[in-house]
């Protein structure tokens, strides 16, 4: 099973997300429930939110 996990598990409590993975809480502990698709799809989303929350902090 694919995942983003990058061994990095630190949630960034104002974005609420993983910061190594940009994951959610709920993402998280639902990814191996999700489909196929269903994680294919968060894991083209990733990049963004990465993006955004390393914006954000600066």
């Amino acid at each position: 099973m694919q995942t983003p996990c990058v061994q990095v598990c630190e949630i960034d409590t104002a974005l609420a997300v993983c910061r190594g993975c940009g994951r959610t809480l709920q993402e998280i502990g639902n990814w191996v429930r999700y489909s196929p698709s269903e994680r294919l799809r968060i894991m083209r989303e990733l990049p963004a939110r990465q993006a955004q929350g390393t914006a954000e902090r600066k």
